[in-house]
């Protein structure tokens, strides 16, 4: 069965080895150069970073995805930080996060003596929620839509309080402002703001404490370059520079694909673009009538290589504005630039001397803007870099602009010409009827071989939100079609 995979991200490379697992005779077709996705490195000389995702979690369920696609684990080297990372807000105070329970108790009674019983209730009511979460939702796939809406689930949402959003949700267990913004923040990792996110996604914030954040050892795009070497020692084909104009179909069904103009026969078609765009390639013109998904926050993304280093930076570190909730209000309501910038920076440089020379650091900030083409970023990109350059430096890195040796910025201009939807830096965004059984599935439209994966398709975005869609997508190919693995030993025996 010859299987087609339009995208070379991280889903479309899961689903190619597991694909090819079950038999499948795999084709990944990429319009860019090289694959992965937003999953590559910016290097310059002596410099080298993750572009995109940087804070890996979960990471069990990468190594369970790993281990169906039949990649040892030895091939995957994860770095534990613990810290795992340190809260920096206006007033010079700081809070860090640990996954170590006796230092994060500490930290707790050092810093909100008050609020160590609520922090140990929320993570006794988010243990169950997550196991429950994860076998429920996560593991499970929705296509047909009814299995979403079963009496087991709806009991599971209205008792995990879904419809509300995660900062309200988490200011019932915590009183200190403060640490509303640090238990609530973590939806921001999927471009969905903290106050209207559904609550469920306060899960990540527990999961960061019971199962830690890591680091792949030379970086997450390292993972890409582990799938593709397993892709070729496979025999999936993986094709560059090759743009899929057209999935062709007849009636029902999936007959192939039209790439640079020529068409070529194939039983499925998996989508792993963004998942909006691939109306275009059905010829539906229907679909720019009907109402658009919303898109997840764009990001500001600053690529910095600096001639020195610093010995209390931490791997992961956020530093917040005096009013959060405005600035969260400023990016996803009114839809302009704060003025008083939130962000993240990266420093890989602490726990990987493969990124920078020694003496030097390889920096990388994101800076949580709106998505969408109505901001003029070669207008603005300037100052707004300026401003969290110096605020970055007054706050946790004395002596920052004048150590720069190269930099290099992304906007969400960048990212909507690399197909991203709307500049949207996770897919479309995780708000309540975006999520779970209303996000679009891995068999979105009932059409016979044509499949979805990717940030914007159930089960969501995250890395490893994303691979296990791919597990769940190959679980239900199989499901259809059949084991082809075993069909075709059965054949040759």
């Amino acid at each position: 069965m010859k299987t087609a995979i339009i995208g070379s991200g991280i889903g479309g490379l899961t689903a190619a080895l597991l694909l090819e697992k079950q038999g499948h005779q795999v084709t990944v077709f990429e319009q860019q150069a090289n694959p992965g996705g937003r999953m590559q490195y910016e290097t310059e000389g002596e410099f080298r970073i993750d572009q995109g995702p940087t804070i890996v979690l979960l990471p069990d369920m990468i190594r369970n995805v790993l281990d169906a696609c039949a990649i040892p684990q030895k091939d995957l080297e994860l770095i534990k930080c613990d810290p795992l990372y340190k809260i920096h807000y206006a007033d010079g105070t700081a809070y860090t996060k640990y996954s170590d329970p006796a230092k994060q108790k500490e930290e707790l009674l050092a810093k909100f003596p008050n609020q160590e019983a609520q922090y140990n209730q929320f993570m006794h009511d988010m243990e169950n929620v997550y196991r429950v979460g994860v076998s429920q939702f996560l593991e499970q796939g929705f296509s047909n839509r009814l299995r979403f809406f079963t009496s087991s689930n709806l009991r599971f949402l209205y008792k995990s309080k879904a419809y509300r959003d995660v900062h309200s949700f988490i200011s019932d267990y915590f009183t200190e402002p403060k640490l509303q913004d640090a238990y609530a923040l973590q939806s921001l990792y999927i471009g969905g703001s903290p106050y209207t996110t559904p609550a469920i996604y306060g899960l990540i914030s527990y999961s960061e404490h019971a199962h830690g954040i890591w680091y792949i050892k030379g970086g997450y795009a390292g993972l890409i370059d582990t799938l593709v070497s397993y892709c070729k020692k496979r025999g999936v084909t993986l094709r560059y520079n090759a743009k899929v104009d057209k999935i062709q179909q007849e009636g029902k069904r999936v007959t192939g694909i039209e790439v640079d103009g020529v068409s070529e026969p194939f039983d499925n078609v998996v989508y792993n673009g963004d998942f909006p765009a691939i109306h275009s390639l059905l010829g539906d013109k229907k679909a720019k009538k009907k109402k658009q998904p919303a898109a997840s926050s764009g990001c500001l993304l600053i690529y910095a290589g600096t001639n020195r280093t610093w010995e209390e930076l931490q791997t992961h570190q956020f530093v917040l504005p005096e009013q959060f909730q405005q600035n969260m209000e400023a990016i996803f309501e009114s839809r302009t630039i704060p003025e008083d910038p939130s962000f993240y920076v990266f420093n890989p440089s602490s726990i990987d001397q493969t990124c920078a020379t020694a003496g030097k650091s390889a920096l990388y900030f994101l800076v949580p803007v709106p998505s969408g083409d109505h901001i003029n970023w070669e207008q603005q990109q300037d100052l707004l870099v300026e401003r969290v350059l110096h605020k970055a430096e007054k706050t946790l890195l004395p002596g920052l602009m004048e150590s720069i040796e190269w930099m290099k910025v992304r906007t969400p201009a960048d990212a909507s010409q690399a197909g991203l939807y709307q500049g949207g830096s996770f897919g479309i965004a995780p708000n309540l009827l975006q999520s779970g059984g209303f996000r679009p599935q891995n068999k979105p439209f009932g059409i016979d071989g044509l499949y979805a994966v990717g940030a914007s398709v159930h089960p969501g975005g995250g890395v490893p939100i994303v691979m296990q869609g791919a597990k769940n997508l190959s679980d239900l190919i199989k499901s259809e079609v059949g084991d082809y693995a075993q069909e075709t030993v059965r054949k040759s025996v």
